[in-house]
């Protein structure tokens, strides 16, 4: 991957984390998301994910220097991935869909969302 792919890359995930949780959660208005998942999504979870986001947009340029943190964010997603895995074997996501829609989109991607950019953070963490 070049180096302007692997900059867009961070930024693209920075930009979901946060623009993405305000759409998704309709500016924090949204109550099925954090009521549906109440560890991993409540408010304060779903502001701690826009964080990440941010730490991801700040190494975007200066990712080479930083492959130790870039670990730190692969294992952040996989995080996220196994819960996404805990919550969608113990949970309906149609249930959700039947309250609000854009949350059901939300818990049918969210997990897809983190596997993908847990392997592309993944990949390039482990390049020397």
């Amino acid at each position: 991957m070049t180096k302007s792919t692997i900059t867009k890359g961070f930024i693209l995930s920075g930009i979901i984390n946060t623009l993405g949780i305000l759409f998704f959660t309709k500016g924090f208005t949204n109550e099925v998301i954090p009521e549906t998942d109440p560890v991993v999504m409540s408010y304060f979870g779903l502001l701690i994910i826009m964080i990440w986001g941010l730490a991801f947009i700040a190494v975007a340029k200066v990712f080479e220097n930083v492959k130790w943190l870039v670990a730190v964010f692969a294992l952040e997603k996989l995080c996220y991935v196994i819960a996404y895995g805990y919550w969608f074997a113990n949970n309906s996501v149609q249930e959700v869909y039947d309250r609000d829609l854009i949350a059901g989109v939300f818990y049918s991607i969210y997990g897809l969302n983190d596997f993908l950019f847990m392997l592309f953070l993944g990949m390039f963490s482990s390049n020397s």
